[in-house]
């Protein structure tokens, strides 16, 4: 049995890593300050012994060193501010919420001696990237959106840590993540727009944005393995699917599993918002590499999403 720690224990990814890590026989401390976090997410959770929920804001340094003891082994920091499409409404946000959470987070490990950090990064740190599909030592261009800059942010901070004081580092650069307890992104705005009026929906952009989706189990699958297999000082992965679809691909099975066939209506341009990039597509070899591979489809997890929407209504409550 292992000690970890998962900050935004009370998110999509984290609460979903909570569970399988307890579903292991592993013990963890989970840290939340539920900002955005759902406390329903964790009840299954909260009735395992193995379980320990702190609701700390990261940004309060002195209160994390007091938590993340020498006894955890490592600490998945998975706890972030996830809104890319509305960063330039906030940018102090994506630097608060990630960067300086992120340092936070790295100075409360070194004051207690814990050495090992998984991180969820996104695809984003790439930009607008010119080789396709995007392996992890691309060339960086431009960063397009501030939630890719504060995230390219912290991979240098772990990075020097991991220099400086001995840490180890694995980095993932997800794509998009798909599957029970998504509470934020396309499919949950189509739904939430759906739901309201089943015969039309409008669509930022022009719908020929070509996106690539991983559904959550896949995508936990890879961290934890890499967590206990790749022996570098700083491991990065990409996590994606060899697939990518097209917006309106993505829409047409959202309305098959509603059974709703609305209007579109389009924006314009091949942009949704400021920052969003038309192509996002991840080279995974590294990460095949180790013995990893996706079991579902881009179109499985899509339904999959839509399914746990159906069923769970009250999360739209619960996000506005």
């Amino acid at each position: 049995m292992s000690s970890y720690i998962v900050t935004g224990c009370a998110g999509f990814i984290g609460s979903s890593l909570v569970d399988r890590l307890l579903q292991d026989g592993h013990r963890v401390l989970g840290i939340d300050d539920f900002s955005t976090g759902q406390r329903r997410f964790l009840e299954k959770a909260l009735e395992n012994e193995k379980f320990l929920l702190k609701e700390i804001d990261l940004l309060d340094l002195e209160a994390l060193k007091g938590q993340l003891r020498g006894d955890y082994e490592q600490v998945f920091h998975f706890a972030a501010n996830a809104d890319v499409r509305f960063g330039t409404r906030h940018p102090r946000k994506d630097l608060e919420q990630n960067t300086i959470a992120t340092y936070n987070v790295l100075e409360a490990m070194r004051a207690n001696g814990i050495k090992k950090i998984a991180f969820s990064s996104t695809g984003s740190v790439y930009g607008e990237a010119q080789v396709i599909p995007t392996p992890e030592d691309a060339p960086f261009p431009v960063q397009t959106s501030l939630y890719g800059a504060s995230k390219l942010a912290c991979e240098g901070l772990i990075a020097a840590y991991c220099e400086g004081y001995g840490f180890q580092a694995f980095i993932f650069r997800f794509v998009s993540i798909l599957g029970e307890r998504y509470t934020h992104g396309h499919v949950f705005d189509f739904y939430r727009q759906l739901a309201e009026d089943p015969t039309k929906l409008q669509v930022l952009g022009n719908g020929k944005q070509r996106k690539s989706y991983l559904y959550i189990q896949d995508c936990l699958s890879a961290v934890l393995l890499a967590s206990g297999k790749a022996e570098g000082k700083v491991n990065i992965f990409n996590l994606g699917v060899d697939d990518y679809c097209e917006l309106t691909q993505s829409i047409g099975w959202i309305c098959e599993e509603l059974r709703v066939s609305p209007a579109l209506e389009f924006t314009g341009g091949e942009r949704g918002w400021i920052g969003d990039n038309p192509f996002i597509f991840l080279e995974t070899s590294r990460i095949r590499s180790l013995g990893w591979a996706p079991e579902t489809s881009i179109r499985e997890g899509v339904k999959k999403t839509a399914a746990f929407l159906r069923e769970n209504p009250w999360v739209f409550q619960a996000r506005s």
